[in-house]
């Protein structure tokens, strides 16, 4: 029987790990990197164990060292969690060989199944339908395009979609890179790009009595760089023909391997209706909830009570019943290449209504950091048919309080109504397709209107001081019929607005037309020229407004009244995006290096993904200020590309500010 559970990972998915525990009477552990230290999954944890250093090689992945926390913890079994080592088949024998429980599924179905060629190999002496591999060095123009895969590992990383056979090389490089930084392993394979295919995966649940169960289907189509965004249970518009073999091919890889625990058989559905095995994933799934939400089961008390060697409770799993949907929450701009985003997390909190699940490893006041996934929060929500399902998460999702670095959250609400997901017209190219729509900035009044309560909000609070309760609209001055004017920008897509207003005695009156209803530094009530009452939620920190409303919410830096002389970049600079680490630069790049307009110049690895920082044109490398293992924040200058007319611009530049000099010396007053 297990008494004290250390759980080999961190964030969301330790948190939920440990609120199974505490139902089950179960002390825990938790493990640590220095990043981490002050994290929510540490504080909840009845122990916590320091791995020293920061990045995942130095802690998370080392696999001796989390043995030995368990050891001096006096846990008595692990569980790894998803992602990091859960799928190490050499971590799974190291905790047995030391006396543990692992949470887990045998060694060698891990075995068989963490090399994605081999699982294919066996998936096809078992009879389930697959994609050939490719070998990428014989692979030709009648092979693309080709999708590039980790063999060790999932969530998106080491993927890679090669159109033109040219890029093949480089696409390569970046993959075996990639993977080896998120799994310690840099082995990749190739296969056929299915265009326009759903993912669909079968969760499976064995134990080690023989018993297995299909737990029903999931579709996870909606992905950006090949990881989950959105995904539901069951796989909606499946007839019962392809969905009794979707759950006879899970059963028979299951048992092919002789697997125990939680497990999930991942497929791609063609547009002609056809299944390729993808892979197994030997772990908990981050998906989960939508499952244990529509079958009534906790995943993780059945992990828990198999590794425990107990059977599974009955025969057959219990019934579905009604349809469940998840939307992870992402640090992160969707508009510009998905780019994560840092900073402290001020508040998360969402409406309080049935059917709405939280899972999160962030809680007011957390500081969301580069070292790891960008992933804030799951949101699901569980309803008795998919339309209702759908609807209780996007307005879930909208009126959620979500105040710190920009988010996806936008994204989740645009996507949940979009109109192919509402007739569930699925497959993984949505965002391909749909993103410049579902990241267009909003309608001009709302922002303005955002804007104009955050600036009487501002006004509100130095009338009366910070704090709740609103301003009589009487108690205004009547001072110069100048009006009062604030500057914001809006985050992230930094349009611009002037909030505008007079004061007079009976209150504040908006150069634009609205009517206020009433002020206070934390809510402000506009009536519109169309007779709409409309309420604005405002949070304050520092130069930064966070103003909800019942239909969206905006991020507005207040801007200064003016420009800073010194703030000024020279033409052609190339900022990081994002703090992070410098992987590696274009071969060759120097000083003086032609470079063309698009061309890779430099990687930088946050958060786990590769983000690559283009050369913005044609021209010639004038300064390079980047170099492999470089830590940089965000914003700081990683070279200078100099087209013809930027450099002759310069030049004038330099001209003009020396004839400036020359003027001042010679204008300056003689003793």
């Amino acid at each position: 029987m297990i008494s004290t559970l250390l759980v080999a990972n961190r964030g969301e998915i330790a948190c939920r790990i440990f609120r199974t525990c505490r139902a089950l009477g179960i002390a825990t552990v938790a493990v640590y990197s220095d990043a981490d230290a002050d994290t929510l999954h540490v504080r909840e944890a009845d122990t916590a164990v320091r791995l020293p250093g920061a990045a995942p090689a130095d802690t998370y992945l080392r696999g001796g060292l989390v043995v030995r926390a368990a050891l001096a913890a006096g846990a008595d079994a692990v569980h790894p969690g998803y992602g990091f080592l859960s799928e190490n088949a050499g971590f799974a024998r190291a905790v047995q060989d030391a006396g543990l429980v692992w949470v887990g599924p045998p060694v060698k179905a891990i075995e068989l199944m963490a090399s994605k060629t081999r699982a294919k190999e066996l998936m096809a002496a078992a009879g389930v339908p697959l994609l050939a591999p490719v070998a990428p060095e014989r692979a030709t123009a009648d092979d693309l395009p080709l999708l590039l895969k980790a063999a060790a590992g999932g969530g998106g990383r080491g993927m890679r979609i090669v159109r033109e056979l040219a890029d093949l090389p480089a696409e390569l490089t970046a993959a075996t890179a990639e993977a080896t930084a998120a799994f310690g392993d840099g082995e990749v394979f190739a296969e056929p790009y299915v265009e326009r295919g759903r993912h669909v995966e079968v969760q499976v649940m064995a134990d080690g009595h023989g018993g297995v169960w299909a737990l029903g289907t999931r579709d996870c189509s909606l992905q950006r760089r090949h990881q989950k965004v959105i995904e539901e249970a069951p796989a909606p518009g499946l007839d019962d023909g392809l969905r009794t073999r979707l759950h006879d091919a899970a059963v028979a890889a299951a048992q092919a391997v002789g697997y125990q625990g939680a497990g999930t058989v991942e497929f791609l559905l063609a547009a002609d209706g056809r299944p390729y095995f993808l892979e197994m994933n030997t772990r908990l799934q981050v998906e989960h909830p939508v499952t244990e939400a529509v079958h009534g089961l906790d995943l993780v008390a059945l992990q828990l009570r198999i590794a425990e060697g107990e059977p599974l409770p009955a025969p057959a799993p219990p019934a579905p019943h009604g349809h469940a949907v998840e939307a992870r929450l992402y640090a992160e701009d969707p508009a510009h290449d998905w780019q994560p985003q840092t900073g402290p997390l001020h508040t998360l909190r969402l409406p309080g209504e049935p059917g709405i699940r939280l899972d999160t490893g962030y809680t007011d006041g957390d500081t969301i950091g580069v070292h790891y996934d960008p992933m804030i929060a799951k949101v699901i929500a569980h309803a008795p048919t998919r339309t209702e399902a759908v609807r209780l998460l996007a307005r879930a999702l909208e009126r959620a309080r979500v105040h710190g670095p920009v988010t996806n959250r936008e994204l989740l609400v645009r996507s949940l109504r979009h109109p192919d997901f509402l007739a569930a017209r699925l497959d993984t190219g949505f965002y391909d397709r749909h993103l410049g729509t579902l990241t267009a900035r909003p309608e001009e009044d709302g922002p303005r209107r955002a804007a104009l309560a955050a600036a009487l909000a501002d006004a509100a609070a130095r009338q009366h001081g910070p704090g709740p309760g609103p301003v009589r609209l009487g108690a205004w001055r009547n001072i110069s019929s100048q009006p009062r004017t604030k500057h914001y920008r809006t985050e992230p897509d930094g349009t611009e607005h002037e909030a505008a207003y007079r004061t007079t005695r009976t209150g504040p009156v908006p150069e634009t037309g609205e009517r206020v209803v009433a002020t206070a530094p934390d809510r402000v009530t506009l009536e519109t020229g169309d007779g709409l009452t409309r309420h604005y939620d405002i949070a304050v920190h520092g130069d930064t407004a966070y103003v909800d409303t019942a239909t969206g919410s905006y991020i507005l830096t207040a801007l200064p009244r003016f420009t800073d002389p010194t703030d000024r970049t020279e033409p052609g600079s190339l900022l990081a995006p994002m703090p992070g680490t410098v992987v590696r630069v274009a071969e060759g790049l120097a000083p003086g290096t032609a470079v063309t307009a698009g061309q890779p110049l430099i990687w930088l690895e946050a958060m786990k993904m590769e983000h690559r920082i283009l050369a913005p044109a044609s021209g010639t490398l004038a300064a390079l200020h980047a170099a492999p293992g470089l830590q940089v924040e965000v914003g700081a200058l990683l070279a200078v590309v100099q087209d013809a007319q930027t450099a002759v611009q310069a030049a004038q530049t330099v001209v003009q500010d020396t004839q400036t000099v020359v003027q001042d010396v010679q204008e300056e007053p003689k003793p």
